[in-house]
Formats: structure tokens, C-alpha cells, sequence
């Protein structure tokens, strides 16, 4: 009988799974704030960023709309990144992972704040993951090029 995906997959990478889905709650978290922060600085939709010829707190505004949306545009990098690198890695991507989660999650309090340099306080650590993460797939690339080949 052929085995399923799951049992061919390290029993660690579940950390992996739980690390991701932890990231999809941090996002509905950030969805949720600028939500919130649309309400109080009056910033309707469809509108991206207020703009401060119209909304004396717009910068407020765009500080937390780009919080969320900066965590969006590396959102795609980070989950490829875990998800291959942790083919091989798990533990050590699961850990790396779990850093980059609570570092955007600072990253985007301190963004929020209005002052975009709160932001790197803690939370400039999410890239010491991706990059640890980046090691973990080259990794894991290079012992899927040195495996034999089947004759």
C-alpha cells in the first residue's frame, strides 16, 4: 500500500504546519487593526492610504495600513521559505519561523505607532529568520540535487 504525503513527511513538520497557521492568526490580527483604524481615522474603502491634504491623521492611518501590508508582501516568500526549507529542517524552520512571527508582530505595533522607525525595535528580527530560513532551503535543494539518480 503506498504511503500517504503525511507519513512520508518528518514527524517535526508538524511544527512547520502549527508555525504557518500561526501567521494566518497574526494576519487576521493586522486585518482586524486596520479595520479598527479605518473606523477611527475616518479612512473609507476602497481607499488605500489617506491622503494628508484630506485627513489631518492620515499618517496614523498609513502607518498601520502598511504594517499590514508589508507583512502581506513578504507573506509568499516567508511561507515558501518555511515550507521547502522545512522538508529537510523542520525543527530549525519551525524555530525560525516562530522568531519571524513574533518579530512582524512587533514589526506592526511599532509601525503603528505613527513613528515607521518603532518598527525595526524588535521587530528588524524577522529578518535574521528569512535569511536563516533562505539557508535552510538552499539546504534543502542542494540534497535533493545530490541524491543518486534512479536507473
Amino acid at each position: 500500500m503506498a504511503a500517504s504525503l503525511v507519513e512520508l513527511l518528518p514527524k517535526e513538520y508538524g511544527y512547520v504546519v502549527i508555525v504557518l497557521v500561526l501567521y494566518v492568526f497574526l494576519n487576521f490580527y493586522m486585518a482586524f487593526q486596520v479595520g479598527m483604524a479605518r473606523k477611527k481615522y475616518n479612512v473609507p474603502y476602497p481607499t488605500l492610504y489617506a491622503l494628508e491634504s484630506e485627513n489631518k491623521q492620515a499618517n496614523l492611518f498609513n502607518c498601520v495600513q502598511r504594517g499590514h501590508q508589508n507583512s502581506l508582501e513578504t507573506m509568499p516568500i516567508f511561507f515558501m521559505l518555511m515550507i521547502m526549507g522545512g522538508l529537510k529542517h523542520p525543527s530549525v524552520c519551525a524555530g525560525l519561523g516562530l522568531l519571524h512571527v513574533v518579530a512582524r508582530y512587533f514589526y506592526f505595533t511599532g509601525y503603528s505607532t505613527g513613528d515607521p522607525a518603532k518598527r525595526l525595535t524588535l521587530g528588524k528580527f524577522h529578518m535574521l529568520a528569512i535569511l536563516g530560513l533562505i539557508v535552510c532551503t538552499i539546504s534543502c535543494g542542494r540534497s535533493l540535487l545530490d541524491q543518486p539518480t534512479s536507473s
